[in-house]
């Protein structure tokens, strides 16, 4: 069954390529939604797939590439939007 989370990611995560490799590891995870820069400073995504799958990516989210640093990662579910792709949107 796939499903559906919100997730905003919290900390430096802008400035270091947090979107760049989010839509990499979702792209080898095949999952699918989006991720974007917020003005507070956090990610926010929303992605969609197998949960075991989510589960991994949520896994990276909470580390993020090299010079992040996750301060804080909130999960909620979500709708179903069906995605076609994984995205960075700016």
């Amino acid at each position: 069954m796939i499903q559906h989370f919100n997730i905003s990611v919290f900390g430096r995560v802008q400035g270091v390529g947090f979107r760049y490799h989010t839509k990499q590891i979702a792209q080898q995870l095949g999952l699918k939604g989006f991720v974007k820069n917020v003005y507070d400073g956090s990610v926010y995504i929303e992605v969609e797939g197998n949960p075991e799958k989510i589960n991994d990516f949520i896994a990276w989210c909470r580390k993020g590439p090299g010079f992040s640093s996750v301060e804080n990662v909130i999960i909620e579910s979500g709708e179903m939007k069906n995605f076609a792709f994984f995205e960075v949107k700016f």
